[in-house]
């Protein structure tokens, strides 16, 4: 049986534990993907999803992620973020190795997102997660804009690893549910500061930031690999500008929000913990690296001012509050 005051104190020793957060790639603009923009090592990753213990590998060598702590039907669940992360630190350890074993560790998990991959018509190519998500009163399956980022970074590495084209065509048949609104089964909020590509799907935009950034690295991976494709050049300058004009609305003054919802069910601010206010904080120095707009660099310099023991304290009593109304505590 779960219990939410274990998992609550669980998460937050980790959290205070931590780390500032992933290493950043030193190639960020190449047209070979090699290093993703942060440095995932398969002894470092950790579940970020809500469970209590790291993901469990199945008899294939997938990751399967404890449910989130609000879910009661489920232990666990195939998870793309995670399977995806998963994948890009297998790719890391053989970019190291060269291993024959290495490559076909990876070569496993983008066959899963190739074998699993959803395609229709009109939404083009989806990865479902079939897992409820009730801090967003969404009953699942849900389609993911992070979800969708996972697929395109470990497929087009995987087309650039065999030559196989069937790999790129999946990744470009995954950038169409981007262009769609989320009530139409894509994975995009159309919001007053642009289009934003959504991690986690609602019937009201949810806007959580870290998973837009991650969201803007896969099809910035499309871009490198296919810089004439003037859809994925579209999409990702949209996102920028998006990420431009909304990014101030994340700063409490003290610390970073997690998200921006603003629905009447969902707490008026859910700030980050420390893990996601330090990730926030990594994100924005790799995006000022690869685009050189300020405004990122001037926000991570402005987050990292704010990572002190004070702050810290008075956002676990907002975070406290935030995560009862949503039935976490």
């Amino acid at each position: 049986m779960k219990n939410k005051y274990y998992f609550f104190l669980q998460r937050f020793l980790r959290d205070v534990t931590r780390p500032l957060g992933f290493e950043i790639a030193d190639d960020l603009h190449g047209k070979e993907l090699k290093e993703y923009y942060f440095l995932f090592y398969e002894d470092k990753i950790v579940n970020q999803k809500g469970g209590t213990k790291s993901f469990e590998l199945d008899e294939k060598g997938i990751p399967r992620n404890p449910t989130y702590i609000d879910v009661k039907d489920q232990d666990y669940v195939y998870f793309p973020i995670t399977i995806g992360q998963y994948g890009l630190a297998v790719f890391h350890s053989f970019l190291r190795t060269q291993a024959d074993i290495d490559k076909r560790r990876f070569m496993t998990i983008a066959d899963w997102f190739y074998n699993n991959a959803q395609v229709d018509e009109k939404s083009g190519t989806r990865w479902l997660t079939a897992v409820p998500l009730p801090q967003y009163k969404n009953k699942g399956p849900w389609q993911s804009a992070f979800a969708q980022s996972r697929g395109l970074s470990v497929l087009l590495r995987a087309y650039q690893l065999t030559g196989e084209k069937k790999y790129a065509k999946c990744a470009e048949q995954a950038l169409l549910p981007f262009t769609i609104s989320i009530a139409d089964g894509g994975v995009t909020a159309f919001t007053e500061w642009g289009p934003f590509y959504e991690e986690y799907t609602s019937s009201v935009p949810t806007l959580v930031l870290n998973g837009m950034v991650f969201a803007l690295c896969g099809l910035y991976d499309f871009v490198r690999v296919f810089p004439e494709n003037a859809r994925a050049h579209k999409i990702f300058n949209e996102g920028i500008i998006t990420l431009e004009n909304i990014l101030p609305q994340y700063d409490l003054g003290f610390w970073s929000r997690y998200n921006l919802c603003r629905a009447d069910w969902h707490p008026e601010i859910d700030p980050a913990t420390i893990t996601y206010h330090r990730l926030h904080i990594r994100q924005l120095e790799m995006l000022y690296h690869l685009t050189k707009k300020l405004i990122f660099q001037t926000y991570a310099d402005k987050f990292k001012e704010q990572d002190i023991w004070l702050n810290r304290i008075r956002m676990y009593k907002m975070k406290y509050r935030s995560l009862k109304k949503i039935g976490r505590l």
